[in-house]
């Protein structure tokens, strides 16, 4: 801890998150010119009458004049010289970047998504802060604190991180499907935005990074469902193809569709996939969609699962090699 002596004043184990220490640490103490003020490399001081700051000195030993500290001196107007003892305090302020700082939502923040509508989304990231201009920062933050760590700073600055995100997020993203795109657009615009009120207390903000944003649960499951049927496609083909490929390999099996391998309810669902399939796939003219093309005699007047089930008879006696039946029915299928 630093100890303020009538002719030494220093503060020798400032720690890593400090911010600012006053000496001493509550009230105030005498002290008088002609006495040595330390100050580490890694610091400034900062002279404070009645909890105002005044004076700073940089790095170095200094020997306290009238010259080094003149606010101070004008105020103190000393009725007994200028060896007569006076009463003050000195906070010294840590010149050190705070390089790994963590800010993120507490409660979601309210987003206008134009493929979801509104959507609730909570954001984390890290800066790095330091001390620009150490009187405007012991002024407008330390205040009557004997200390002030990076922590009561983090709590401090979350609230107009929050605000410009907000803005931000308004402004330049459309839709949270963009985001793995955006994240160093929106940390770069956010960084220009907070570097102004960050100036506003005296402390300069380095490496902003908006690390994730991320919607509810709920929401995301449903971004997953909508990346699954855009990989289907067109649903409606889709449920056909999958109907005359079932509708294939029950008319290759003896059995039929209602009996071996599939089961009673299998077959019954089989049939209400076909129902549908055949009355999406019916031809304007009432023509079965997929029919064979006029002038085929083998096959005219059939549909596609019709021949499907002459295929597989034909496979099954082995008119058809595994290679040719698997070739025609392609070719059938293409017509669905």
């Amino acid at each position: 801890m630093g100890i303020l002596f009538l002719d030494v004043i220093e503060c020798t184990d400032q720690q890593p998150n400090e911010l600012a220490r006053r000496i001493p640490r509550d009230g105030s103490a005498e002290t008088k010119f002609g006495s040595q003020l330390v100050v580490r490399d890694y610091q400034a001081a900062i002279f404070r009458k009645d909890g105002k700051g005044l004076d700073v000195l940089g790095p170095g030993r200094h020997t306290l004049t009238t010259k080094n500290i003149p606010i101070l001196t004008n105020i103190l107007a000393l009725p007994f010289g200028f060896k007569s003892p006076f009463r003050c305090e000195v906070v010294f302020v840590s010149l050190r970047t705070l390089p790994d700082l963590k800010w993120g939502t507490r409660e979601p923040v309210a987003f206008r998504d134009k493929d979801l509508g509104i959507v609730r989304l909570r954001a984390f990231g890290t800066y790095g802060v330091k001390v620009a201009d150490p009187l405007t920062f012991c002024n407008s933050l330390v205040g009557a604190d004997g200390v002030y760590t990076s922590t009561q700073l983090e709590e401090y600055l979350r609230s107009s991180i929050m605000t410009r995100l907000t803005d931000v997020l308004g402004e330049q993203l459309k839709s949270i499907f963009d985001l793995a795109s955006q994240y160093d657009e929106i940390s770069e615009t956010l960084l220009g935005k907070l570097s102004d009120d960050f100036k506003r207390f005296g402390l300069a903000i380095d490496n902003f990074r908006v690390n994730a944003v991320t919607p509810p649960e709920e929401v995301q499951k449903a971004i997953d469902e909508r990346s699954r049927m855009g990989a289907i496609g067109n649903l409606s083909d889709y449920t056909r193809l999958k109907a005359a490929e079932a509708l294939g390999a029950a008319a290759a099996n003896p059995g039929g569709l209602g009996a071996a391998g599939v089961g009673v309810g299998a077959g019954f669902g089989l049939g209400g996939i076909m129902a549908d399939a055949m009355r999406q796939g019916m031809a304007p003219g009432g023509a079965p969609a997929g029919a064979a093309p006029a002038g085929d005699p083998a096959a005219a007047g059939k549909t596609v699962a019709d021949q499907l089930r002459d295929l597989a008879a034909l496979h099954k006696e082995g008119i058809l090699t595994p290679e040719e039946f698997a070739a025609k029915k392609a070719e059938l299928l293409k017509r669905l």
